[in-house]
């Protein structure tokens, strides 16, 4: 690989650090792969390039993430308590399904409320005897793979179906769909490459979509597929929103980028989903 393009190629490699860069440099080499040669005309420039696509498409992906992330924290309290007419159920044993399920998520409660420092929770503590905080206190300080836990073991079919029906889905594909985004969002807050990861889970789709959706198949496991789950959630919290023009801007900017390699499908501006 040619490195004479790139200023300073040995402090890019310290500042970065060798590792993590094969990710990016893996794409230029040529089949085997295992033979470890390179493709002729490979820059350094060109996997640094590859870089930072990667960099600006995890920021432009957790920003969607995390509207969809208050979005469903809010729907699934405002819901439930609605529901129960009960502000302490998430610590209630009798709204849950599995007691063994509901005493794991407690324990995990119980990790969050001793090493918060939020200033409500310290609040709580001072000012009140109870031994949790209502709901939509508990909910702000455990992750949302927890939450969707505890959204999974509610005994109430019927909350659980008015949650996932909030957002256009059935309650499997809603806690399918919710397992990618937690997936994707944990890969963005470690900075791990997502731009041509390959997800091992498979996600449910919908076979009567409420809302419009994909005309053609898309292959799972790639990462358009999961762009067209945050798609769907982000058109329901933030209908208006920019996020198929950031998409088309940021994949322009890197014209270099394989969109096949992100599972993209021909034309897919024009699928329904993509169209409003």
């Amino acid at each position: 690989m040619d490195c004479s393009d790139t200023e300073n190629a040995e402090n890019i490699f310290k500042s970065i650090g060798y590792y993590r860069l094969s990710g990016y440099l893996y794409p230029f080499l040529k089949t085997p792969k295992s033979n470890h040669k390179y493709k002729e005309g490979s820059t350094l420039s060109g996997a640094l390039h590859l870089y930072e696509f990667d960099r600006e498409f995890r920021q432009l992906v957790f920003d969607q993430i995390e509207r969809i992330e208050i979005a469903v924290r809010s729907a699934i309290i405002n819901i439930a308590c609605s529901e129960t007419h009960d502000v302490f159920w998430i610590s209630n044993p009798k709204s849950f399904a599995n007691l063994e399920r509901f005493n794991k998520t407690m324990s995990l409660i119980d990790k969050e409320m001793q090493t918060s420092r939020e200033d409500f929770i310290i609040h709580f503590k001072q000012s009140y005897e109870d031994p949790y905080p209502p709901s939509w206190m508990l909910a702000e300080i455990i992750p949302i793979g927890t939450l969707t836990r505890v959204y999974e073991n509610i005994a109430s079919n019927q909350i659980r179906k008015k949650i996932a029906r909030y957002f256009g889905l059935s309650v499997p594909v809603f806690i399918s769909w919710m397992t990618i985004v937690t997936l994707t969002r944990n890969s963005c807050c470690h900075h791990a490459r997502l731009w041509n990861r390959s997800l091992s889970l498979r996600a449910l789709t919908m076979t009567n979509p409420l809302r419009p959706w994909l005309k053609d198949d898309v292959q799972q496991g790639r990462v358009f597929f999961t762009l067209c789950i945050l798609k769907h959630f982000v058109d329901i919290i933030h209908p208006n929103n920019t996020f198929k023009q950031n998409l088309i801007t940021l994949l322009s900017k890197y014209p270099m980028v394989d969109t096949t390699a992100m599972g993209f499908i021909s034309n897919w501006e024009n699928q329904p989903l993509w169209s409003i």
